[in-house]
């Protein structure tokens, strides 16, 4: 544990002595995501964490839901993000707030890889991944249903 301020220095969307993790081990509703957690339990005076996630060209991480907000910063590429029943375009140095409950997914789906920040809570719960009865219940668009990878 450190109580020292710091920086990470970055090349090319990697941060030196940060390791380049799968996204999840407990799930494979996803394709494509590696994550660095660049801010997180080293920094005990810190409340949240704060993580970069890349997801490749094609891919999309996974369609899930949680009782924590979290707030995204788009800073590589475009993509799309599902946010209950919109679907919505994203692109560079946009910001995204997911609130509580939200079922989300983000996709790369603009030929390159879709990099964003995700700043969450210290203390969170668990993501779930909604079954087929919420998700006919939350969400009733036809372009979004088309999109959601399960």
């Amino acid at each position: 544990m450190s109580n020292k301020s710091k920086i990470i220095s970055s090349k090319n969307y990697s941060w030196k002595g940060v390791e380049k993790k799968e996204y999840k081990t407990d799930t494979n509703n996803f394709k494509g995501v590696h994550r660095y957690s660049l801010l997180d339990d080293d920094l005990p005076d810190l409340n949240s964490h704060t993580r970069y996630f890349e997801v490749e060209a094609g891919g999309y991480s996974s369609l899930e839901h949680h009782k924590h907000p979290h707030s995204v910063v788009v800073i590589r590429g475009s993509g799309t993000v599902i946010l209950d029943d919109e679907l919505q375009n994203i692109g560079l140095h946009d910001v995204v707030y997911i609130a509580p409950g939200t079922i989300h997914q983000f996709h790369a789906d603009n030929e390159e890889p879709l990099g964003f920040l995700c700043i969450v809570d210290r203390y969170r719960d668990r993501p779930k991944i909604p079954d087929d009865q919420l998700i006919t219940e939350r969400i009733t668009s036809e372009k979004t249903l088309k999109k959601i990878q399960k």
